[in-house]
């Protein structure tokens, strides 16, 4: 009956695939961790800078289970980025990792101060991703 389809459409989006938001205003480093964290099983979505993820439907939606935040952006930085998001009641849980260059590094405890759960250096391997991850209890 009725009742059946439902459950089934239920059981069906219980199995959607966890979704990631890369905000990096590079497009290679965006390539790079999309390619990176798919392989890791993770659907991705993206933005330029903050301003661009603010306004993303994604963003939107409170689904995202994932959030890998450029420090140096145009627009809306990582950390002003950080700040608005942790404000909002729905994102105050969503784990963030801050994707850095070395020379900024004095700053990453500012950045964990505004909310970040983690940060991790350019460049950066697969495993490192796949680490820091695992660090946050996201991977098995």
């Amino acid at each position: 009956g009725p009742g059946e389809t439902e459950a089934e459409t239920e059981r069906e989006e219980g199995w959607h695939m966890s979704k990631a938001m890369v905000i990096d205003d590079s497009r290679v480093i965006r390539m790079i961790l999309t390619n990176t964290l798919k392989e890791l099983g993770y659907e991705v979505c993206q933005a330029a800078n903050g301003k661009e993820a603010m306004a993303s439907p994604e963003l939107q939606s409170d689904k995202l289970s994932l959030i890998l935040l450029d420090w140096n952006m145009p627009e809306m930085n990582g950390i002003e980025f950080l700040e608005q998001l942790r404000l909002d009641a729905c994102f105050r849980s969503v784990p963030v990792i801050m994707v850095t260059t070395e020379t900024e590094v004095g700053q990453m405890v500012r950045a964990l101060e505004s909310g970040a759960n983690d940060y991790m250096m350019k460049p950066f391997t697969k495993e490192m991703v796949a680490e820091k991850l695992q660090g946050l209890g996201l991977l098995q």
